[in-house]
């Protein structure tokens, strides 16, 4: 298994590949390898890959691979909004 990995840095340092991209390379095969293998199972496949499910879900999102699921999130209340108070007419 070593060799191997040894082979791809090898490809990877000859291909002019930076180091950010190489493990988003890994990141985004080891996330859809993992959910293939769990039939899309993301607690299954983040316990797999040894992360959080959040962070399965988030890294998911970053790489495009949340299947066109758009995930809306309650826009957070301003801290200006909270401590005003209602002008009373």
């Amino acid at each position: 298994m070593k060799n191997e990995f040894d082979g791809i840095v090898e490809r990877l340092l000859r291909g002019n590949i930076f180091m950010q991209e190489a493990i988003e390379l890994l990141e985004k095969g080891m996330i859809e390898g993992a959910l293939r293998a769990n039939e899309g199972n993301q607690s299954v496949a983040s316990k797999q890959l040894g992360i959080h499910r959040n962070t399965l879900q988030r890294k998911m999102r970053d790489y495009g691979l949340d299947n066109g699921r758009s995930h809306h999130r309650r826009k957070p209340v301003s801290g200006e909004a909270r401590g005003r108070k209602r002008k009373t007419a």
